[in-house]
């Protein structure tokens, strides 16, 4: 293992900010594997499974396990740990620019649907070596502005050509799901199974350019673009992985969850050691079209009455909305059946908030997916 120093900040910043990543396994041989914690800076338990991850790639590379490149980063966002707003944590936007930190990633595809043009040909194998070498050169010509835009651009550029791209968040209150590409459907099945995912979402373009999708999204848009005579398989399996919720940090789950990561790469062939056999899913994926987010239709003390995990009908009571001052109680019911995946970890919202999310079966939205 070694660790590398990346600078985010320009030399003469009165604010300097720097990231690390750490390196197991030797780059070239065998597939490559990027796992990277807390992008959005608030979401910790990633941090926490990142340590049990490096204690144990650390053993397996010195034992000569590791059949692949392995590129851990604990801490994806210095930036966002270093905001706090009135004491409280603020990780999920860049407080200068006010932009997700998950969002607005280059989306390389647009570059290189010029730069491939007339140089693919009828080998699958030799495609995808042609597509991963003008990718890293598209994310190099990135011109950043912004100290979050260095960030997004150095951690791009180490998961543009991986096969394998894990992004650990969480959510406010949630059981593990994962969001992926639509045509990754099979592929993470073995992930979502080992986890113990309760929803796998899958959308071909989420919307907001979200880190996972600015390494996966960009295989099948050259493919539909060059079209059957070039083959482009999706090469870069990319998850975001919902870790439950943020208070959901203890060390036997963060040791748990990074014993299910390394049994996946065990099962991918990355590590050099007995896979075991799969559990049984605990969910069938389903589109994020078919999500539907419960939103509060005026302010009020919010009073759960499903818990995340629970399966839901249509029409069923999911919360209780009470007015503090007159008593009278709005019941919050959601319109489509499925799982109660996640909800707010607040207990009083205001009008519109989102409260909780079904993972539904039948696609019925469309635009930007994914929550701001």
């Amino acid at each position: 293992m070694h660790a590398k120093t990346h600078p985010i900040s320009v030399q003469d910043s009165s604010a300097y900010f720097r990231l690390t990543s750490f390196h197991f396994g030797t780059p070239g041989q065998g597939r490559k594997v990027y796992i990277q914690a807390a992008l959005h800076a608030d979401e910790i338990p990633g941090m926490l499974v990142s340590q049990f991850l490096r204690k144990e790639l650390t053993a397996l590379e010195e034992a000569g396990k590791l059949r692949g490149e392995v590129i851990l980063v604990p801490a994806a966002n210095p930036v966002g740990l270093s905001q706090a707003i009135h004491g409280a944590p603020f990780g999920r936007f860049d407080l200068y620019t006010g932009t997700n930190f998950n969002r607005a990633y280059k989306h390389v595809a647009d570059d290189l649907k010029g730069s491939l043009d007339g140089l693919l040909g009828s080998e699958a194998a030799a495609n995808i070596a042609l597509v991963r070498e003008h990718a890293r050169q598209s994310v190099e010509q990135w011109k950043p502005t912004t100290d979050t835009e260095a960030l997004k651009k150095i951690l791009l550029s180490m998961a543009i050509d991986a096969d394998i791209v894990l992004d650990l968040h969480c959510d406010t209150e949630a059981v593990v799901h994962l969001y992926t590409g639509t045509p990754l459907a099979d592929a993470v099945r073995p992930l979502a199974a080992i986890m113990g995912a309760h929803a796998v979402l899958l959308a071909l373009q989420a919307g907001g350019e979200p880190f996972d999708e600015a390494c996966s999204r960009l295989w099948w848009d050259l493919a539909a673009h060059f079209g059957p005579a070039f083959p482009l398989p999706p090469s870069c399996v990319a998850t975001t992985v919902e870790l439950r919720g943020e208070a959901d940090v203890s060390y036997a789950l963060a040791e748990q969850d990074a014993r299910g990561l390394l049994q996946y790469l065990a099962h991918e062939g990355v590590i050099d050691q007995p896979a075991g056999a799969l559990p049984q899913p605990l969910c069938e994926p389903t589109p994020l079209e078919g999500v539907e987010p419960i939103d509060a239709p005026h302010a009020g003390v919010l009073v759960f009455l499903k818990t995340p995990g629970d399966k839901v009908a249509a029409g069923d009571a999911v919360a209780d909305l009470v007015d503090p001052v007159s008593g009278a109680t709005t019941t919050l019911r959601c319109k489509v059946a499925g799982v109660f995946f996640a909800r707010t970890v607040h207990r009083h919202v205001l009008r519109g908030m989102t409260i909780g999310k079904v993972a539904g079966p039948v696609a019925f939205r469309s635009g930007s997916l994914l929550s701001q």
